[in-house]
């Protein structure tokens, strides 16, 4: 039987997987033709050459699996690792690094209204932060990471903040801006300028050479450069001219400060 990849990145992941070097797709004397022809030439210069291989998975569950266990998750594919059956947990064992390292777009944080709003009024956050997707390669191994905005903590800059939460917010018309509060408002209680920002927590999953795709045990934060919200309030008073017959008029863009 070819190597039992047990273990790996996360004690939540009910699988185990092992990369079958002898190209049975079903049982011992099942081969695929086309793993047999599958070709894995050195990716550089003097290097090895890769092995073709079938990723299979069985339930952790079951101790020493028997063919019937089994379960075939991927056509032939390459494997590049002078001893396939170390491949996985030696990557297991930095992918969260690696995770973290990745360019991840942390989106912005959004406000309605912005830049300025008004002392009472809710104010909606929300996000732009997306599912992002990026090719690697690590220890020799081509990986195929997944990076999904999971959580979210919105810091509205006067010492009060909202989360973890799954909330992303969303965008409202502006009919509604400063009248309906969505689950990610917030109500300014004093006037000022306010730095807001949005710590976005963001899960992943990896697969190698084509296999499954596998957990990545940690998340990777990312937090938005600080959004300035302006918070007013507003006065009324009663006037006698308009702006246009007195520019200077209380209220108007020249009246005195």
């Amino acid at each position: 039987m070819a190597p039992n990849l047990e273990g790996g990145p996360s004690e939540s992941d009910p699988n185990q997987y092992m990369a079958d070097t002898h190209c049975r797709a079903d049982g011992p004397d099942t081969v695929d033709p086309g793993c047999l022809a599958l070709s894995c030439p050195a990716k550089t210069l003097g290097g090895e050459e890769g092995t073709p291989v079938i990723w299979k998975q069985a339930p952790k569950s079951i101790t020493n699996p028997g063919w019937t266990n089994w379960i075939p998750i991927s056509g032939p594919t390459c494997l590049y690792d002078a001893q396939p059956e170390n491949v996985l947990a030696n990557i297991a064992a930095r992918i969260l690094n690696d995770f973290r390292q990745l360019p991840v777009n942390p989106g912005t944080l959004e406000a309605q209204p912005f830049p300025h709003t008004l002392k009472g009024g809710p104010t909606n956050f929300y996000t732009t932060a997306t599912e992002q997707a990026f090719n690697v390669t690590i220890l020799g191994q081509a990986v195929h990471l997944t990076a999904t905005p999971a959580s979210f903590t919105y810091n509205f800059g006067d010492t009060t903040s909202l989360g973890p939460t799954p909330a992303a917010g969303y965008a409202i018309p502006e009919a509604d801006w400063l009248l309906n509060k969505t689950r990610t408002s917030h109500i300014y209680t004093e006037t000022g300028n306010y730095p807001a920002t949005i710590t976005t927590s963001f899960t992943g999953t990896y697969s190698v050479n084509n296999g499954p795709p596998l957990p990545i045990n940690g998340t990777l934060d990312l937090t938005t450069p600080p959004k300035t919200i302006q918070v007013w309030k507003t006065e009324r008073a009663l006037v006698a001219d308009t702006c246009q017959e007195n520019p200077k008029s209380w209220g108007c863009p020249e009246a005195e400060k």
